[in-house]
């Protein structure tokens, strides 16, 4: 495989807009060859806008042009696995968005496809990769807090209803807060604890209906089939314990987004949405938390960069940073979280020996 590696992108919704701009003016390792949309005018505005040479009418029209080497899977979550599953099957390597799959099922089966075909998955999210918890990162392994002993992660809002322009599936199988968000502050608490052993949840519906107040929909009724109030325990590795809480359902909340307490300080990270953001460190000897210069490049917003590097794993036939490994051991924590809070018991990670040994390369 040669620079640039060649991207067919399936899905140009609301999220397609950062990805365009950069991996057209930012990552010169990619270029994007073709797209496609069920809305052909969505497709057709991205490839006027960004000089895209192709439009395709179905994504089997994508998956079988023979110059694509990835396919980027930017549908909605209850569509990841038949996207990726139908790439894997004509040969693609994939990058999917968050989550993996709608459900811990669809995972293990494209994990499984894409082992037996020699083809790679990798996925959203990339924000670890960026300045914010890099820096993180490497605070915890230069000792700054000592032995992480404990993390708390909190992901508060009210929903998507009153600015997204079609937010019904966020509240549909495979949405919710802890499929939705859970993946950016669970893939950043392993990056920064390590692989997770044992969860246990609480969950509940608050509010079973919910009417849109953004347009083009407003005052659309949604039946929310989903948990939008879920409280999740792990215990990590090392023993280190964690406490998530994800809500479509609060209004705000005076909290942190993550905070890593270890034996000798605190790290309070940043929004683990975002690429770069304050990192700040608190040690007992100046009493009070201070702020960290990043160490890192990527601050601002760099989605595509997980792509970017998948590319380059490709190239020099290393596994990338955001491969299946991690995003299965995400999915699998979700899925735990969610079933522990339906069938009231703490539920075993068995992607917890792979994660680790993947982290460890």
């Amino acid at each position: 495989m040669k620079q640039p590696v060649k991207i067919g992108i399936v899905g140009i919704g609301v999220i397609s807009g950062i990805y365009l701009k950069n991996i057209t003016a930012r990552f010169k390792n990619l270029e994007i060859r073709a797209v496609c949309d069920l809305i052909r005018s969505k497709a057709e505005k991205a490839a006027l806008e960004y000089h895209i040479p192709i439009i395709y009418d179905t994504m089997e029209e994508l998956f079988a042009d023979p110059q694509i080497d990835i396919v980027l899977n930017l549908t909605r979550p209850y569509e990841h696995y038949a996207v990726t599953y139908g790439a894997l099957m004509a040969g693609k390597h994939v990058y999917s968005e968050k989550p993996l799959g709608a459900s811990l099922q669809e995972g293990k089966e494209l994990t499984a496809l894409a082992r037996k075909k020699g083809l790679m998955i990798a996925g959203a999210p990339d924000t670890f990769l960026g300045a914010g918890i890099q820096t993180c990162k490497k605070l915890i392994e230069s000792g700054f807090i000592g032995t992480p002993i404990g993390a708390s992660a909190f992901m508060v809002c009210r929903g998507h209803e009153s600015w997204h322009e079609d937010p019904e599936f966020y509240y549909k199988y495979g949405g919710g807060p802890m499929f939705d968000m859970g993946p950016y502050y669970l893939t950043a608490l392993v990056n920064l604890i390590g692989a997770v052993k044992h969860v246990s949840g609480m969950a509940k519906i608050t509010f079973p209906k919910r009417t849109i107040t953004s347009q083009p929909l407003n005052g659309t009724v949604i039946q929310v089939d989903v948990p939008t109030y879920i409280t999740g325990m792990m215990q990590f590795e090392n023993d280190a314990i964690g406490t998530i809480f994800t809500t479509f359902d609060v209004y705000t909340a005076e909290v942190p987004r993550i905070e890593i307490y270890g034996s000798a300080g605190t790290l309070s990270v940043p929004d683990p949405n975002t690429f770069g953001g304050p990192v700040r460190l608190y040690r007992p000897e100046s009493g009070e938390f201070k702020e960290i210069p990043l160490l890192f490049d990527y601050a601002d917003n760099s989605r595509g960069l997980g792509l970017s590097e998948m590319a380059d794993a490709l190239i020099s036939g290393r596994l990338p940073k955001t491969h299946m490994s991690q995003t299965f051991h995400v999915l699998e924590i979700m899925d735990g979280i969610t079933r522990s809070a339906e069938e009231h018991h703490e539920i075993e990670i068995s992607s917890c020996e792979d994660y680790r040994k993947f982290s460890s390369l």
